[in-house]
């Protein structure tokens, strides 16, 4: 970003309960105009061997991308005679607040929002002419680095000319959510070169790259229209500008040239452009089809097709509420932004895919916003000066997602013990863990895992239990630790725990044997603030340090502590958070934080993936290949290309509710939104995390919530429990007789499939494709199924689940898609529906949640068996 405001809200306690969405650049519109003496007419480009550009001159001029095996089919196309390329320079202002975030755009300094075309060349051969597209009065370097072309397929293809604008009144928006903002530029007229490169980058995928060189004052008149007469006096107002002290601006050292700023007057904003050196937005704009649907964006819990909306990707604490009421009201009022809103979200990524076989995705980490408002164009706003991305070609969804997979990375196959059976997440110690086991043996459940967070031990805050988070074993609360994994290993159940990139001072924990604090400090491991110390994180009752992941001492040290771990015989773990970089911490490496908030999740999973392949290559022998003795981490945060380094996913902290933001309905969305953006195992915790225990709002896990959610999860890649944060204002899996009953039925149906669930987890480490999908990606031509959200999904393409998700609710409606071939058969009562494209009311008392196989299928007919021999059918 170039101009940005930090503004910390971690300790305001009394807040607008009803904040207002974030305010982003609105959408920019602008004319192409060509060059006829040096633009080509007409003409048809061969990018790669695979790819055609179609330029042509016909409404003002544009652009149009197809694959050579489908000449009819536009992948990517801009709109005739509007620009496709703008850039603006604005003043940001964050607003943190315990890992929430709210990036607002506020005064716009420069705008270029009119483009026009000098030339279109080919490229034949690497690094041929581009060194003649040096911005020469920057002295920039040349355009495309060795690097970004590493993966090109010649010829590519390259675009150059200026972007410009004119010396503009207030104007309205059109339309859209800022409809009625006011939207000026204050700065002085300016243009500046642009260079797009499209080249291919595999026979699947084609590559663009977009750069913005610096504003220039000088050339505006040769550019754009603007009167002499007005030019003139606009050349001496801003030299009069620069001949002035300008005492009161503070410029702030950063990799990419940080400005702090506040808002001034239209002179004062003049005086700013007139220092500034490079554009801190790019905005690209093509076309779409009023009916076209837009999935994906990473994992989002309140929505699966984004056309309408603008969609921020940005990592972040999901919220507290979401917008569900009241929760989200008092969630916000007492921590400022804490509710959250739909499109806040752990895990985004800058990818879709369109209802259209159109698929995009950006490379980097800069904070984007993607805005599909108009029913007839899409606008990316890219904070940078600079953009990579690809285009992705693909006949089906499924296509698209292997595609898309193919480049950014799959998961490993996941060891087969943690999809054997449940993962038993409870807390307590020693005793109560074989208290509960022995119960959980009485019911005859089959368990993989007991997860144990508590692990670490626990203190008592203003706001009730809390771990201490120092990655080692409480011998205090888990008295004779290593044999009760010993025991527990003995019937082939391991033992996981908890983790994160924090770490509290321990000066008062009295039983612990190191203080990884201490540690980390005295290694100079912990991102660190504007004085060069330690950043203390605020997170809620304490305040924590965070690990410098690009420092390059960190990762070594954190594996040594997680070897500690799996040394006393610990096969798994949860590795949390990633999520909460500030933005205003000093790193190492010394980048900008905004983009590295984004590449935090990642570098955290990165060091916990090589630790576990690091861990499997020191294995000698059988032992080394076993595949009960392989370990598995799974983590919440994440951005575009953590399926590449995270194993296993979970949808962070569910509200104990029904609702459909945060409660259980949103898990479901997440898990298929994240599914289709690349994130092939993903599940959630049994009956939500989060409850509320107020004097006036309440939220507390009810039994018949708790069963149903053991009834969805059933169908997920991983069954797993969690007491939640308020244990006793809970229904626990192990509160009575029923409840336990229901675990052990609901572990044996997630056991009757577990044979479809091991080829499904292979398949997802060749291809990419989820275990849980959206009816879309199976059957895309069908308009009904686009407009289904949470109502129901399908577990490979075998299987169709249909989940209860209302509190009382004895029956539910199923879609039978079109497209299919085979009959659908009920589970639990024979039926046959055969009618495609309709509708069906189904009885759903609780422990027969509505499940379909194919008929005939051999997946249908085995698991149908398997439930016949667990006694459940």
């Amino acid at each position: 970003m170039g101009t940005l405001k930090i503004t910390k809200k971690h300790h305001k306690h009394l807040n607008n309960p009803f904040p207002s969405t974030p305010k982003s650049l609105p959408f920019i519109q602008g004319r192409l105009i060509i060059n006829s003496q040096t633009a080509p007419s007409n003409k048809t480009f061969s990018v790669g061997k695979d790819f055609q550009l179609l330029w042509s001159i016909k409404n003002g001029g544009s652009l149009s991308i197809y694959h050579q095996s489908q000449p009819t089919k536009t992948l990517w196309s801009t709109i005739p005679g509007q620009a496709f390329v703008t850039a603006a320079l604005c003043e940001t202002e964050v607003e943190e607040s315990r890992g929430s975030f709210a990036v607002k755009d506020r005064n716009v300094y420069l705008l270029c929002d009119h483009q026009k075309i000098e030339d279109i060349r080919v490229i034949s051969e690497p690094d041929h002419h581009f060194d003649q597209f040096n911005d020469l009065s920057s002295g920039n370097t040349s355009f495309a680095q060795k690097n970004d072309l590493k993966d090109t397929q010649f010829p590519a293809l390259m675009i150059t000319g200026w972007l410009f604008s004119n010396r503009r009144k207030k104007r309205h928006q059109e339309s859209g959510i800022y409809k009625d903002t006011q939207f000026a530029t204050r700065g002085p007229p300016t243009c500046a070169r642009y260079w797009v490169l499209f080249d291919q980058k595999n026979n699947n995928q084609i590559g663009f790259q977009v750069r913005v060189g610096p504003p220039n004052f000088e050339f505006q008149q040769r550019i754009s229209p603007t009167p002499l007469g007005r030019h003139r006096r606009s050349r001496w107002k801003l030299g009069k500008i620069r001949r002035r002290k300008l005492g009161w601006f503070r410029f702030v050292t950063r990799s990419r040239g940080f400005v702090a700023v506040s808002s001034s007057s239209e002179e004062e904003m003049e005086m700013k452009a007139a220092e500034l050196t490079e554009f801190n937005r790019i905005c690209i704009t093509y076309s779409s089809e009023g009916n076209e649907r837009f999935y994906g964006f990473g994992e989002q819990f309140s929505h699966m097709d984004f056309k309408g909306k603008r969609v921020p990707v940005f990592v972040q604490e999901q919220g507290i509420g979401r917008g569900d009421q009241p929760i989200t009201f008092a969630a916000n009022l007492v921590s400022y932004r804490a509710g959250g809103d739909w499109s806040t979200t752990y895990a985004p990524s800058p990818f879709y895919m369109t209802s259209m076989m159109r698929s995009l995705y950006l490379e980097g980490y800069d904070y984007s916003v993607f805005d599909m408002t108009r029913h007839d164009k899409v606008q990316i706003q890219i904070q940078s000066n600079s953009v990579q991305g690809r285009i992705l070609n693909g006949n089906s969804p499924s296509e698209i997602i292997e595609n898309f997979t193919e480049n950014i990375g799959r998961p490993p196959e996941l060891p087969k013990w943690i999809i054997s059976g449940a993962v038993v997440g409870m807390q307590g110690g020693t005793e109560a863990v074989r208290r509960v086991w022995d119960e959980l043996k009485d019911h005859s459940v089959p368990i993989s895992a007991f997860w144990l967070q508590d692990w670490v031990g626990q203190r008592e805050t203003m706001i009730g239990s809390q771990l201490w988070w120092n990655w080692e074993v409480d011998t205090t609360r888990y008295h004779g630790w290593q044999q009760l994994i010993k025991d527990l290993g003995a019937k082939n159940i391991k033992v996981m725990t908890y983790c994160n990139p924090c770490l509290a001072p321990t000066d008062k924990k009295p039983n612990r044997r190191r203080n990884l604090f201490e540690e980390a400090k005295k290694l100079d491991i912990l991102v660190k603030d504007k004085c060069g110390e330690p950043y203390m994180v605020p997170n809620t009752a304490f305040d924590v340090g965070m690990l410098d992941l690009t420092h390059p001492d960190t990762a070594a040290w954190f594996k040594q502590v997680l070897q500690e771990m799996v040394d006393d015989g610990v096969k798994g773990w949860m590795a949390d958070f990633g999520e909460g970089l500030p933005l205003d911490v000093t790193l190492y490496s010394g980048e900008d934080p905004i983009s590295a908030h984004n590449r935090y999740p990642e570098l955290w999973a990165q060091i916990n993936r090589e630790f576990m392949e690091e861990w499997k290559s020191a294995r000698a022998g059988k032992e080394k290949e076993d595949p009960e003795e392989a370990l598995v981490f799974f983590m919440r945060a994440g951005f575009r290309d953590s399926p590449k380094w995270g194993m296993l996913f979970w949808e962070g902290d569910q509200m104990v509710s029904w609702q459909a933001n945060d409660g259980i309905k949103s898990s479901v969305v997440g898990l298929l939104s994240s599914g289709i953006s690349g994130y092939a195992f993903n599940h959630s915790d049994i009956g939500g995390y989060c409850a509320v225990n107020l004097p006036f709002i309440k939220y507390h896990r009810s039994e018949e919530l708790l069963m149903r959610w053991m009834e969805l999860n059933a169908f997920t890649t991983v069954f797993r429990t969690h007491e939640g944060n308020k244990p006793s204002c809970n229904s626990q899996f192990y509160s009575n007789h029923k409840t336990l009953s229901h675990f052990a039925r609901c572990a044996k149906l997630y056991k009757a499939w577990y044979f479809y669930r091991t080829h499904l987890v292979k398949e997802a480490a060749q291809k990419g494709l989820p275990v849980c999908r959206h009816l879309f990606i199976h059957y895309p031509n069908d308009r009904n199924v686009h407009s289904l959200s949470y109502h129901q999904f399908l577990i490979g393409t075998e299987i169709l689940v249909v989940p209860v998700l209302d509190k009382g609710k004895k029956n539910v409606k199923a879609y039978f898609p079109q497209g299919e071939t085979c009959s659908w058969q009920h589970i639990w009562s024979g039926k046959l529906f055969k009618e495609h494209g309709s509708e069906a009311w189904v009885e759903a008392p609780i422990g027969y949640p509505p499940v379909f196989i194919k008929a005939g299928s051999t997946v249908g007919e085995t698991f149908v068996d398997n439930l016949r021999n667990f006694g459940i059918l």
